[in-house]
């Protein structure tokens, strides 16, 4: 990470985390910079792993997902060789589509989309129960997303 972040690379960041599609143009007008100077920060906040990459936001409604479960797992042994088994077949499953390694009774918080209720019941039968070393798991299901974007706020 760049030492410290200054005024301007905190307003660059805010900017992109509004719309990553900015031309550098935009992006330095909306910043008051210049296009070349412009880039070259945004390259060190890449570079630094500041910016870890940049992805479009899609709508899991628009494309079927009617239900988003929040799902605690507990594990049965916790062993680095069990926890490294479990989260590598994680990465592996596309309907979970965030994972936590939490503090508390329960090892693991996942966010997991499916296209209604019965086919979440499904997929916690024969995916999620069938994980190894998958002792109990409890789900929570969403209402509504109240704050569906993940903007991370940059301090200072």
């Amino acid at each position: 990470m760049p030492s410290t972040l200054d005024r301007t690379d905190k307003a660059l960041l805010a900017a992109l985390q509004g719309n990553a599609r900015l031309t550098v143009a935009e992006l330095a007008e909306s910043v008051s910079l210049t296009t070349s100077p412009c880039w070259r920060r945004v390259k060190i906040l890449e570079e630094s792993g500041v910016i870890t990459g940049y992805q479009a936001i899609l709508s899991s409604r628009e494309l079927g997902y009617g239900v988003t479960a929040f799902v605690s797992v507990m594990m049965a042994s916790h062993s680095q060789e069990v926890a490294r088994s479990f989260e590598q077949r994680l990465l592996e499953i596309p309907e979970i589509v965030a994972c936590h390694n939490v503090s508390g009774r329960y090892d693991f918080l996942l966010e997991v989309v499916a296209t209604d209720l019965e086919s979440f019941g499904e997929f916690a039968r024969e995916v999620l129960q069938t994980l190894p070393a998958v002792k109990e798991i409890y789900s929570s299901f969403s209402y509504k997303s109240v704050k569906p974007r993940r903007v991370i706020p940059v301090l200072g």
